[in-house]
């Protein structure tokens, strides 16, 4: 193991004593603090040595305390007693589940433990699904998105998609958009694996493998529920993709999530999963794609000016000049900078045109043409610069979670150019030289 990935010199590392410190008090106190630092999941990583225990906040790993050998086998056993796992097996991967309370909020965390060389590694992922009931206007969407997926919500029929990797906050905006339509006129009944937040007024389905009731068993058993609206958890595999492409023609409102980057490569998985081109056209309403950025801390940030390969790329995404924008500094109140996260997004309303070049398969850079030039969408590297300028994230954070070249596309030889930061009359001097040099040698 090496241990410079593990070094304790930051400002959330804990010492603790040992010696006369109790089990279950460590257990709570590591939870509890987690917690109170706006922690997502809590690693607790075997070495030959030592136990370390990690927290992610704002996406980043961060050791947060060393545990002896010593008190490593109490630890993980007390962890998996609360989370309901068979403490005698250590051998197998277990799945188990932590509900308690924190100064008067419900605390829900999924628990998995992994049996390693070392010993078990045991992962704590935290649940904070709060914002979920404060609206969709509280997820950080633009005007512009915001009436765009209220405009979506209103078709009685349709597939919804919310898409972006694991931990980028699709389950929270699926919740809010449940939250909006959630009324007492409206039948809504719920798929999900596992049911990570309950809603009065929702018939949610826990979905159990095990005994065979799968996605897409329990998907043909609600269609005869005479559902308004269906909510998918996570479209997985191709046979739930094509029930529910054909549920939402049927007359029902589908909402799900699939782990995609942006609009178009959702539509080109969902024809790799052999959902017909004809109902994905019919039936495709919208696609929200979403990931989550550092957000600046407004005590510490520094403001300066743009370098030219940023003055390029703003000039591009969002035909503007912008003067200044903030880079992470660190304070007190911060980590590196950082303090919180803030969602980035791209929201596509499939027109018409798009429907038409899906069912007629058109090449994929005609697609491309059609969902990022002749729509009004507005996508998820401008939606990210408006938020750098803004102030709320820095640049080389969008940097971190956008592929720039692949959203402008390969033949922009300006951005390439730019990376290696050049101008274009450094390039153009280049050129001339070594068309000189070459000239030369033969």
């Amino acid at each position: 193991m090496n241990n410079q990935l593990y070094n304790p010199n930051n400002n959330v590392y804990k010492n603790y004593d040992y010696d006369n410190i109790p089990i279950v008090d460590l257990v709570n106190e590591i939870i509890h603090d987690a917690f109170k630092r706006r922690a997502s999941d809590i690693h607790f990583d075997p070495t030959e040595d030592v136990l370390y225990v990690r927290i992610r906040i704002d996406g980043e790993l961060i050791l947060y305390a060393t545990v002896p050998n010593i008190v490593k086998k109490n630890l993980l056993t007390r962890i998996k007693i609360i989370s309901g796992m068979n403490i005698t097996e250590t051998r197998l991967p277990q799945d188990g589940a932590i509900k308690i309370e924190y100064e008067g909020k419900p605390i829900d965390m999924r628990v998995s433990s992994l049996p390693t060389v070392d010993g078990e590694k045991i992962v704590i992922r935290i649940l904070d699904y709060s914002r979920s009931l404060e609206g969709l206007e509280t997820l950080g969407f633009t005007n512009y998105n915001l009436n765009v997926i209220n405009k979506m919500l209103q078709t009685p029929n349709g597939i919804i998609l919310v898409t972006g990797a694991t931990g980028s906050g699709k389950s929270t905006t699926v919740y809010s958009m449940l939250q909006k339509l959630n009324k007492e006129k409206t039948n809504i009944i719920t798929v999900e694996d596992p049911v990570e937040m309950k809603i009065m007024g929702l018939n949610q389905v826990q979905v159990m493998a095990d005994i065979g009731l799968t996605f897409a068993n329990t998907l043909r058993s609600i269609l005869r529920q005479d559902p308004d609206i269906i909510m998918i958890g996570e479209i997985r595999d191709d046979e739930t993709a094509r029930i529910a492409v054909r549920a939402s023609i049927t007359g029902h409102l589908v909402l799900s999530t699939i782990h995609t980057n942006n609009s178009l490569n959702t539509i080109e998985r969902l024809l790799d999963m052999d959902v017909e081109r004809y109902l994905l056209g019919t039936a495709l309403t919208g696609i929200v794609s979403q990931r989550l950025a550092k957000r600046l801390c407004p005590k510490c940030r520094k403001a300066r000016a743009l370098t030219n390969y940023e003055k390029i790329v703003f000039k591009k995404a969002l035909k503007t000049e912008i003067k200044n924008i903030y880079d992470p500094v660190g304070c007190d109140e911060c980590i590196g900078g950082y303090l919180g996260r803030i969602p980035i997004h791209e929201v596509l309303e499939i027109s018409q045109e798009i429907r038409d070049a899906i069912v007629n398969n058109v090449r994929k850079d005609k697609l491309r043409e059609l969902v990022y030039q002749k729509s009004n969408v507005q996508t998820i590297l401008q939606d990210g610069l408006l938020k750098v300028a803004n102030g709320l994230t820095s640049f080389e954070e969008i940097i971190r979670l956008i592929d720039i070249e692949e959203d402008f596309g390969d033949s922009e030889s300006e951005i390439k150019n730019a990376l290696l930061g050049k101008t274009n009359e450094e390039n153009v001097t280049e050129t001339k030289q070594n068309t000189k040099a070459n000239v030369e040698v033969l």
